[in-house]
């Protein structure tokens, strides 16, 4: 499953008095990968939200605390909740009610919680992540209600910042995955519109140890490619990805997990879920690949 929030401040309206003003505007994404009918079923919001705190502008359909992990969309919220996180959705076909507890501590990317994303210094972004989060809770599908318990894992990214992608980078590719031994691997890149490699980086954390990747030290190299009919975009659904930890083998469990997103954010993109195996090509892992810019340039 996924669930992603995105908010983004829109400064021509910050001036602004009224009750309405759309100071600030938040997106939402949701989606449900079933593996056994390789289908992707994913649903999407947006609402404006006026800057205001939680509860005291009637107007606001969405807000999103500043003090703790606490978004509303509507219906679809993530909330920190005890020593853990709640996610509750209900979309057209399917529905989340989960919680996720941490297991690990909280692991910053790049120096310190600072990512870079491009060679000009101002190109970084604040980044941590919660690998192997406790999932316990329900998912319904088309009506269908399922229990998800014990073993249940998943992922969690915040990232945020002030600065746009290299003005010659059409998207990226990411990969966040849940290692079987309890390690967590993230990698990803920034493409330019020839496909060269902008930059990239990620991490490693094993043991409690943790490892970060400099520019140079990740690569991906696509294997086998699956074609849209809906965007008619190639995109890479077994990739070799090369860090400094190992050479994996990343590998779509379903290739058609594209998501239109065109009636929110306004793009299309391709992500879900993903096995990997390591350079003895053992299944070590699972987790979330995500490629985008290439049905169109993203643009933020």
């Amino acid at each position: 499953f996924q669930l992603t929030f995105f908010r983004s401040r829109v400064p021509q309206t910050q001036g602004m008095r009224s009750s309405l003003a759309a100071r600030q505007l938040v997106f939402a994404h949701a989606a449900l990968t079933d593996v056994k009918a390789r289908k992707l079923w994913h649903d999407q919001r947006m609402a404006r939200w006026s800057g205001d705190a939680p509860g005291q502008n009637p107007a606001d359909t969405a807000w999103a605390s500043a003090q703790n992990t606490r978004i509303r969309l509507r219906d679809w919220t993530l909330e920190h909740q005890g020593d853990g996180l709640e996610a509750r959705l209900r979309c057209t076909d399917f529905a989340l009610s989960l919680n996720l507890t941490p297991s690990q501590p909280v692991l910053l990317q790049g120096d310190q919680g600072l990512s870079r994303k491009g060679p000009e210094v101002s190109q970084t972004s604040y980044y941590y992540s919660l690998p192997h989060l406790q999932v316990r809770g329900e998912l319904e599908l088309r009506g269908k209600r399922h229990t998800v318990g014990a073993g249940s894992t998943a992922w969690l990214d915040h990232e945020w910042s002030q600065e746009m992608l290299h003005p010659d980078a059409v998207g990226w590719d990411w990969i966040g995955i849940n290692l079987l031994d309890g390690s967590a691997l993230t990698a990803f890149r920034l493409r330019s519109q020839q496909g060269q490699t902008l930059w990239d980086g990620g991490s490693f954390r094993s043991a409690g140890k943790l490892f970060t990747f400099h520019r140079g030290e990740v690569e991906f190299k696509a294997l086998r490619t699956w074609k849209s009919p809906l965007s008619m975009a190639n995109y890479p659904v077994e990739w070799i990805v090369r860090t400094p930890a190992d050479f994996y083998t990343v590998r779509a469990l379903v290739d058609d997990q594209e998501m239109d997103s065109r009636a929110s954010t306004g793009a299309i993109y391709w992500e879900g879920l993903c096995e990997v195996l390591d350079s003895n090509q053992r299944l070590v892992g699972r987790g979330y690949l995500e490629m985008t810019g290439y049905a169109t340039p993203i643009r933020l």
